[in-house]
């Protein structure tokens, strides 16, 4: 194979290789359903666990945050989350959720990934945060291992922005411009 044919093949997959994700403007996000473990709940200081699925994110504006469960991929937008606690978007129309994949956790860390979510659900209950302990979400979604994926939805559940890795400070405005003009009345 010439060099020439080799960049041509290269160039054709580049955009494939800079999106592998399978998340679309404009539709839903390809459903998931998580029964094991799935959606953290707290009543009277005692943690439970429900199934969840993504048909459940209809309903109000949100941002859904899937990361690895590692302190290197919460880290990666810890920016974007403390720009929406800057916010303070109104409860009744925002969430985030949090889709926490600990499949994907450090051999042996899953039990103090599952502390560190306990202790976020009790900080912000208003939250909603997901054990995905088969990494069923980032299968569907076709998400990078290791990572943090942000996807913004609208109050019908469709994808309005999304992006799987590190989102740079202008991303970071741009996603929180997007929310305030999503949640205008």
């Amino acid at each position: 194979m010439t060099l020439r044919k080799l960049m041509a093949i290269s160039c054709l997959l580049m955009p494939l290789m800079a999106s592998a994700h399978n998340l679309e403007t404009g539709q839903r996000v390809p459903p998931v359903g998580i029964a094991d473990r799935g959606e953290l709940n707290l009543d009277n200081d005692k943690f439970s666990y429900k199934n969840w699925n993504s048909a459940q994110l209809p309903g109000k504006v949100r941002v859904v945050q899937h990361i690895a469960g590692r302190t290197s991929a919460k880290e990666k937008n810890a920016n974007l989350i403390e720009a929406i606690k800057a916010a303070k978007f109104p409860h009744d129309r925002y969430q985030t959720t949090t889709i926490v994949n600990t499949d994907d956790a450090i051999p042996g860390t899953s039990m103090f990934v599952r502390n560190s979510i306990e202790s976020n659900k009790k900080l912000f209950p208003w939250s909603q945060f997901i054990v995905d302990s088969d990494g069923l979400a980032r299968k569907a979604w076709q998400l990078d291992e290791g990572s943090s994926a942000i996807v913004v939805l609208d109050k019908d559940g469709k994808v309005e922005w999304v992006k799987d890795g590190a989102l740079t400070k202008a991303e970071v405005q741009q996603v929180i411009a997007l929310l305030h003009k999503l949640l205008m009345p």
